[in-house]
């Protein structure tokens, strides 16, 4: 089964996520994508997350009733700050029978070889780009890579920090949720 990985906070997840996760697992060759609910990011302060149970069950909220969508506590118990490369190594050992593919913006890939062993990743493994408005010129390195396929799929402007600060204002946010997770927000307060 060829899975593909979708690392994020989802702080909270939203149909921006869900839209992109649903295209690449209906119009590619991923038999299902695993959100991959990231504990600790290098690269974003612990402070401004939600407990990561209380993310793991949005995601689960909001993957519940698509087939071919996961929520994953993967890297829940792996050491902290986390890496794709150390979660991959780990994926590959409990896994082997499954191919391990990644998701990311195109917006991730310009700074793609940044990453940790970021040669290794992409000697083992496929990355599907979905597309970003962003500015300027968005070839890279890897504009031509065997292994990095461009997805068409719908480009989502939404992100999960506009949708806190929405909240904290006040605002109704409900039609960028699904309602599984819309609910559970109101219901836990969160974000305000």
């Amino acid at each position: 089964m060829k899975i593909g990985l979708y690392f994020g906070t989802f702080n909270p997840i939203h149909v921006g996520h869900l839209t992109i996760a649903n295209h690449l697992a209906e119009h590619s060759d991923l038999d299902q994508v695993w959100f991959i609910v990231t504990p600790q990011s290098p690269f974003k302060k612990k402070s401004t997350l939600l407990d990561d149970h209380q993310r793991l069950e949005m995601v689960y909220r909001a993957t519940k009733d698509y087939v071919k969508l996961r929520p994953s506590d993967i890297e829940f118990g792996l050491k902290q700050p986390n890496y794709t490369i150390d979660t991959l190594t780990y994926l590959f050992e409990k896994f082997p029978e499954h191919e391990f593919a990644l998701i990311m913006g195109e917006d991730n890939l310009k700074s793609f070889h940044k990453w940790k062993n970021y040669e290794l990743i992409l000697e083992n493994h496929s990355i599907y780009v979905y597309p970003r408005l962003s500015k300027g010129n968005v070839e890279t390195q890897f504009s031509n890579h065997p292994k990095i396929f461009n997805i068409s799929a719908p480009i989502m402007e939404l992100s999960s920090t506009f949708i806190r600060k929405e909240i904290k204002a006040g605002r109704n946010v409900r039609p960028m949720l699904s309602d599984n997770v819309w609910h559970y927000i109101d219901e836990m307060n969160f974000y305000r």
